[in-house]
């Protein structure tokens, strides 16, 4: 044979064990790729938030091919609305789903419970509890009279058909609602309201394996042993818009808002005044996800009324007083009692502590400027400055910030804080002449332009 020959012989059978390789990398590369179980981190309250990241995670997972998917929960509960939307995500999920209530001492409260029992294999780790789903108001109110017994009984036929469509303990899930009742991991186990207990990831996957799940109207047999995971989070606007659930960030954000508004109103300057507008609107964001409590909520409100009247009435620091106590008492009650509707959530005390003495502290400044400024002597008309006509009464002055009522004029050499006589408009550059001084405060007219007044 020549070496021609055997060249055109080599060539072929090279090319075809190269692709065999490559054949056979690519299989391995797409079992790889499709043995794999997707994590979904859900923390926090339950909110729309949490609804639309659960069901886009498990479309993506489906979508990608993966194996199953695992809600690895920790929740004190929120809004019902939301709970429905997530139960009816994981009731009609496009691959199997595996709830696991972890790590230890986590808990799926009130909505978690109806979140957990929805999932096709659900367990939990060591240390963790679940129930307590008793419906309330949003308020964190009791539901009294025909109502509360409507809203009890949907609750009850709710969390009883997610039991029986998943084969779980219906009696056991109707205490959780009717009873208020909490249990712990072994517990639930014992009651077969849960599968079972995992202490960590691989055990939840070996857990699952071999396992029969009802997928679109079929059997599956999962599939995990061994699976490669992948963990898929929140985006960053969704981190940032479920951040805003954090019943403490919901409070620094309302607290920072007022502290914004109320140095607007001292001292015009519109920087402070929008962001502080910014951090209310973000606040009462977050408020909407939680069991705010309205008493609480004007408790705040009124501090905030007293702390506007300090810079204007002469209370010598009274009000600013019981405007620190009604603050403190307010961020104690600003949420209320736990249920699916109303989680178990509070403002941490360390908070409490922390942002009443910072409003203590501001508002001491506050008073200590407000009083020197009272004890300056007042500039009386006929002073002026150098090179400019003396300030008298029928004066000339020029408005240089509208009033409306209130804003400021320039006389005799200096910008002056002005009120109009007969409380009407003046725009900016409008002529006018003072009337009299009131304290620091300038009462003008407008100015006839012939010179007299108007």
């Amino acid at each position: 044979m020549t070496r021609a020959t055997t060249l055109r012989l080599v060539h072929p059978i090279g090319a075809a064990v190269l692709a065999l390789g490559l054949a056979l990398l690519l299989a391995s590369e797409g079992r790889a790729s499709s043995h794999r179980v997707v994590v979904l981190p859900t923390t926090g309250v339950v909110d729309q938030v949490m609804a639309g990241y659960i069901r886009d995670g498990l479309a993506r997972a489906a979508r990608d091919g993966a194996r199953a998917a695992v809600i690895k929960l920790d929740t004190p509960g929120g809004s019902l609305e939301s709970t429905r939307e997530i139960v009816k995500t994981l009731l009609d999920a496009p691959l199997p789903v595996i709830v696991w209530v972890a790590p230890a001492g986590s808990r799926a409260a009130s909505a978690g419970t109806f979140i957990t029992l929805a999932a096709h294999v659900a367990l939990m780790a060591p240390s963790t509890n679940i129930g307590a789903a008793t419906p309330v108001g949003g308020q964190g109110e009791d539901i009294e009279g025909a109502l509360g017994q409507k809203v009890m009984n949907d609750a009850i036929a709710t969390i009883s058909g997610i039991a029986r469509e998943r084969g779980r303990n219906v009696e056991w899930a109707v205490s959780t609602v009717k009873e208020a009742k909490s249990y712990t991991a072994d517990e639930a186990v014992a009651q077969k309201a849960v599968d079972g207990k995992a202490d960590s990831l691989e055990a939840v996957l070996a857990f699952a394996h071999g396992r029969t799940a009802r997928v679109a109207g079929a059997d599956v047999v999962l599939d995990t042993r061994g699976a490669a995971t992948q963990e898929l989070g929140m985006n960053f606007l969704q981190q940032f818009l479920h951040l805003l659930t954090d019943p403490n960030i919901a409070f620094i954000l309302f607290t920072i808002g007022f502290y914004g508004i109320l140095f607007e109103l001292q001292n015009p300057n519109f920087v402070t005044g929008i962001l502080g507008g910014i951090s209310l609107i973000l606040a009462f964001i977050g408020f909407g996800s939680l069991p705010l409590n309205v008493g609480g909520l004007l408790l705040i409100g009124l501090a905030i009324l007293m702390f506007v009247l300090e810079l204007t009435v002469t209370s010598h620091g009274l009000l600013a007083v019981a405007g620190v106590v009604c603050f403190a008492l307010g961020a104690a009650a600003l949420y209320t009692e736990p249920g699916p509707t109303a989680p178990d959530v509070t403002v941490a005390w360390p908070l409490i502590a922390i942002m009443t003495l910072a409003t203590a502290a501001f508002m001491a400044l506050v008073l200590a400027a407000a009083m020197r400024t009272r004890r300056y002597p007042p500039v009386v008309l006929g002073s002026a400055g150098v090179g400019e006509a003396p300030l008298t009464v029928g004066g000339p002055a020029e408005v240089r910030r509208p009033l409306d009522p209130l804003g400021s004029v320039y006389a005799g050499g200096e910008e002056w804080t002005a009120r109009t006589a007969d409380e009407a408009r003046l725009e900016r550059g409008t002529p006018v002449r003072v009337v009299r001084q009131d304290g620091l405060v300038l009462v003008v007219e407008k100015a006839d332009p012939r010179g007299s007044s108007a």
